[in-house]
């Protein structure tokens, strides 16, 4: 196989409290990691990361809010999207798309998924 996913894991937090502390419980904000906004969540399930931008209208999903049923809103049209899967909750094609959170003893880390080429 020449291609294969990869995933590299970006430390979001240098610990569990200070990603407390960042995002409340039943909160959102945006955080920016080199060039990607990425919208991260603290719900009763714990820490979940999707991409910031709305893919209705664009608007930045950390400026909204996040639900006890697992979603985020968007703060324009108000939009879900369940921040498990990514996938709207209103029963439309929109997506965003979600990214893996990892609590480790070191910190709070983010992963994203790329596909690379390998020859061997």
């Amino acid at each position: 196989m020449f291609f294969k996913k990869q995933t590299t894991w970006i430390k979001l937090f240098p610990t569990l409290e200070a990603a407390h502390n960042r995002v409340a419980l039943g909160k959102v904000t945006t955080i920016e990691i080199g060039k990607k906004k990425v919208c991260v969540a603290h719900t009763s399930e714990g820490f979940f990361a999707v991409n910031d931008k709305c893919p209705h209208n664009g608007a930045s999903l950390g400026s909204g809010f996040c639900t006890d049923q697992g979603s985020v809103v968007c703060p324009v049209h108000r939009y879900h999207f369940d921040l498990k899967t990514g996938r709207a909750k209103s029963g439309g094609g929109d997506c965003v798309q979600p990214y893996p959170i990892e609590i480790r003893d070191d910190g709070v880390y983010i992963g994203f998924e790329e596909t690379v080429w390998n020859l061997f």
